[in-house]
């Protein structure tokens, strides 16, 4: 049976799930065509009520957040708006503005008084309920800072901070202001990254790195749990939030990445005991008497916000649903749950169909993992038939630092071998054949695809592009702020490499042996990757004799948001791989 696109296109997205102070309801942020709106819900389950009746809540995405924060008496949130200023929402009252910056503010944490909050994602700043009176915190030392956390006393502030060329996963650290006279302190592990500070009693502090080697929570500079899986993902964004200590701070809830399946355990400090909560993706974790409260995701589980029940420790707890985001209809479906791939060091996740067909999907990032959550693109291409191999090439969270910081120095080079050698593998076990199998990616993975029909075009029939990277000299010179430096971490610092090693790596000058079939989209607003990439490579292509399906999205951005045009998306990409396998 065929998914339906119609449900691809229809549901909501829901972020940052949090429990009341009273530990009564749950907040949580949801997106729905085209709005946004912070809802409650009881902790028990039952019916949504709306919370904002103000401007539009500003969302995180995915297991991201950073968009509001519970008033410690529970009357109300804290939260930033689309329009990048702060409000403050009363339940049941009129919401009010907090600040008038006329800049983008993110990540608010208050403690009643103050709120804490990050402006336009480099600098930290504080301001008083009530007077509106506004104090910079930051010391400007650091380009980027995120997560801000306020001690349980109110004396001090904590931070993620960075600076370029670093990325946050490659070396951020925490920044701690006394906030009495505005000293700072800087820590990090030598040789990792830190993120997700949170302040606890005793003046103590709870973070993830990865100096073992594993992104792994610690409090009180003890690992809670040491372990070759990771216990977070990369900082693409504010607010996200993998751990939560227990109320009295004798446990630890944290996520785990088993090779990209998910699992939440709860562990004893003192012991190290582990208790298994739940299979499944988890994040944005809440913790309030005995109820976890978080984001729950599955490879046939539709995204949804659950409460678990750990009043009983003689059984495993109880999970209740509360909210769900895909539209109703999924049930239906016998969604499969990917087996894992290993070979010779690379990983892979294979939702197997067994008709002979092979879909090789890269994710963006690259520093990015697509765990087995639900995904319902992956669903709607393996219910027509196609065996769908999500690949994790080098650069690829999840696998340890030493797996992620492999790809630096050589993207273009060795994410592009990575994959070529994953559908290699995949030809060899008999899933399928070069003249069934198509290389698909967005982004970064836009920029492999463009490099195995490069370099590797006798193991696929073709290949389809969504607003790829081609040209990596000019990506430094016109790419967001977030990621104005990244190729120096990726590629090189031109001043040591130099700018022939770019062009090296850049597909654009390989195109020319693009001769297979490739379909390419992009937004005609992309402000990540600007659309005179895909108009450079096209170009290229074509004059080379290559087939090359154009098309372009007037209006849209670094991803399909209208519904018109991610159906037509849809319907093209389906035309083009039936005339490719046909």
């Amino acid at each position: 049976m065929h998914v339906p696109l119609e449900l691809l296109t229809a549901g909501r997205d829901l972020t940052e799930p949090k429990i009341s102070p009273d530990g009564q309801t749950v907040a949580f942020v949801q997106r729905w065509r085209g709005a946004a709106a912070i809802m409650t819900v009881s902790v028990d389950g039952g019916a949504e009520r709306a919370l904002s009746t103000g401007p539009d809540p500003a969302p995180g995405r995915g297991t991201s957040g950073g968009c509001f924060d519970w008033h410690p008496d529970g009357t109300g949130v804290v939260y930033a708006a689309k329009g990048g200023e702060l409000w403050w929402q009363p339940i049941g009252g009129r919401p009010e503005p907090i600040t008038e910056l006329e800049r983008e503010c993110r990540a608010p944490c208050t403690d009643g008084s103050v709120v804490v909050f990050i402006v336009d994602e480099a600098e930290v700043w504080e301001v008083q309920l009530g007077s509106g009176a506004l104090r910079r915190l930051d010391d400007g030392v650091d380009a980027f800072c995120f997560d801000p956390e306020l001690a349980p006393d109110s004396s001090a502030a904590v931070w993620q901070g960075w600076s370029p060329p670093d990325m946050p996963w490659d070396a951020a650290h925490i920044v701690t202001c006394v906030l009495a006279d505005r000293t700072w302190t800087r820590w990090r592990p030598e040789g990792a990254a830190v993120q997700q500070p949170r302040c606890i009693s005793a003046g103590n502090t709870a973070v993830v790195h990865d100096a073992s080697g594993w992104l792994n929570v610690y409090v009180d500079a003890k690992p809670v749990l040491a372990e070759a899986f990771e216990q977070a993902g990369p900082t693409w964004g504010m607010g996200q939030r993998s751990f939560v200590l227990s109320p009295d701070e004798k446990r630890v809830a944290l996520c785990r990445n088993e090779r990209g399946f998910g699992r939440l355990v709860v562990v004893e400090r003192s012991t190290g005991a582990v208790t298994n909560i739940g299979k499944g993706g988890h994040g944005q974790l809440s913790w309030n008497g005995n109820t976890i409260v978080a984001l729950r995701t599955g490879a046939v589980t539709p995204t949804q916000i659950v409460a678990y029940d750990l009043s009983d420790p003689d059984i495993k707890p109880p999970r209740t649903v509360l909210a769900v985001g895909p539209a109703e209809g999924w049930q239906q479906f016998e969604l499969p749950e990917p087996e894992v791939i290993e070979v010779d060091g690379l990983f892979a996740r294979r939702y197997a169909a067994g008709n002979g067909k092979l879909l090789a999907w890269v994710h963006g990032g690259p520093t990015d993992q697509w765990q087995a959550d639900f995904r319902p693109r992956i669903s709607y291409w393996w219910s027509r038939g196609w065996d769908v191999l999500v690949v994790d090439p080098r650069g690829t969270t999840g696998h340890g630092r030493q797996f992620q910081q492999a790809l630096n120095g050589g993207w273009g080079r060795f994410d592009v071998d990575d994959t070529a050698a994953l559908i290699a593998h995949g030809h060899a076990a008999g899933w399928a054949t070069p003249a069934t199998s198509v290389v698909m990616g967005g982004s970064s993975g836009g920029l492999t695809v463009l490099g195995v029909l490069a370099d590797h075009s006798e193991l696929v029939a073709g290949g389809v592009a969504s607003y790829p990277v081609s040209d990596l000299r000019a990506l430094t010179q016109v790419t967001h702020r977030f990621e104005a430096h990244y190729c120096d971490s990726l590629v090189g610092e031109p001043a040591v490499v130099g700018w022939e090693r770019y062009d090296e790596l850049s597909p654009l000058h390989r195109a020319g042996r693009i001769g297979a079939p490739l379909l390419l989209f992009h937004g005609s607003d992309d402000p990540v990757v600007p659309i005179s990439q895909s108009e450079t490579v096209v170009e290229a292509i074509r004059s080379s004799g290559g087939q090359v399906e154009f098309v372009v999205y007037d209006g849209e951005g670094h991803g399909f948001r209208d519904s018109a045009n991610v159906r037509d998306e849809y319907e093209r990409t389906e035309a083009f791989l039936k005339a490719l396998t046909r």
